[in-house]
């Protein structure tokens, strides 16, 4: 019974490390170039914003930079986070909002770059209900996940547009099922990213799907980006800076060709989207790259000001209580060059 007790604990501890992580060891191209083997833990399962990803895969373009890639599904931002920083993997890509809040808590991560600089954060609902602004969603149930990114800055665009959070009633659900009670009626909408479930609630339900976007409505911030551990920063320096390179370049190849991104999908995931999902998902994603300050910029080039602006949004929806200079979130040594 004891060696029995003594496996089950060492378990969770082997799949960790059978998921990888810093230290990954090496691999060989078929040039006979040395690869260094990295993981990158997504947000979610994969669906059309992480195309650039399998694009830089497929065109070889991480192993361009010396990286042999291996894309894992995440399970939430928070998650991804935490894996992170405990080294069970080498990068992730996750929201910025978690970013803060798990950095304030002492997760030892820093981003190295945020990819999507204007939130696809929105309410949505199907385009029968003729919501045309805010104001619309007064008495409105709306589906929820309770403790995610969204339910926290949530309240700050009720407020920001005159609506107090008693004036909708919150509906808390799974993420998946979301979109399962907006198709049903149980919900009038959900809130989630326009470049993610929007496009499949209107595949499924075979009707237009209509959005509040935080950022028309007087509420913008940093979304997702990619981040590393603090060991990783400071013990594998050249390693990160390959990487940013690489996902920079991914990215814009993608955003050149949508299509060529989408289609080097194929078999990324039992849950992956169609084909058409995967498009338009991508599509909006492609319109959230850029702030005023890095337009005509490389995907993924901060500014310090646009980070403290985020900071500020989120000190004032009380994701965070405490807040720090943009250094103690962002590496901006490795951030792509404009």
């Amino acid at each position: 019974m004891k060696s029995r007790i003594a496996i089950a604990a060492l378990l969770p501890a082997l799949l960790l490390t059978a998921c990888g992580g810093e230290d990954g060891g090496t691999t060989t191209s078929a040039s006979g170039k040395e690869l260094d083997q990295v993981t990158l833990t997504l947000n979610w399962y994969p669906y059309g914003e992480h195309a650039p990803f399998y694009l830089g895969k497929k065109q070889a373009v991480f192993e361009k930079h010396g990286i042999d890639l291996k894309i894992q599904a995440g399970q939430g931002s928070q998650k991804t986070i935490q894996a992170t920083g405990a080294g069970q993997t080498d990068f992730g890509w996750a929201d910025t909002p978690a970013l803060l809040a798990s950095v304030s808590q002492g997760v030892p991560v820093k981003s190295l770059g945020v990819y999507l600089q204007t939130t696809p954060a929105s309410v949505q609902f199907f385009d029968e209900k003729n919501i045309t602004e805010p104001a619309g969603i007064k008495g409105k149930k709306i589906a929820i996940t309770a403790g995610d990114a969204l339910s926290k800055t949530f309240p700050a665009f009720l407020k920001q547009n005159g609506l107090a959070e008693n004036d909708v009633q919150l509906q808390n659900t799974d993420p998946a099922g979301k979109i399962a009670a907006v198709i049903s009626g149980q919900a009038d909408a959900l809130l989630g990213y326009a470049s993610d479930q929007g496009p499949t609630m209107q595949e499924k339900a075979g009707k237009k799907v209509s959005y509040l976007r935080f950022s028309e409505f007087g509420l913008n911030f940093y979304s997702n980006g990619l981040l590393t551990s603090t060991k990783n920063l400071e013990s594998r320096a050249d390693l990160v800076k390959r990487m940013v390179a690489a996902t920079s370049e991914a990215w814009a190849a993608a955003e050149k060709d949508p299509q060529a991104a989408v289609d080097a999908m194929d078999g990324a995931s039992e849950q992956l989207p169609s084909k058409q999902v995967l498009l338009d998902q991508f599509k909006t994603t492609v319109t959230l790259l850029h702030t005023d300050a890095t337009k005509g910029m490389a995907p993924g080039v901060n500014t310090a000001a646009d980070w403290q602006a985020t900071i500020d949004t989120f000190v004032k929806a009380g994701v965070i209580t405490k807040a720090e200079a943009p250094a103690a979130y962002w590496d901006e040594s490795v951030t792509p060059k404009g």
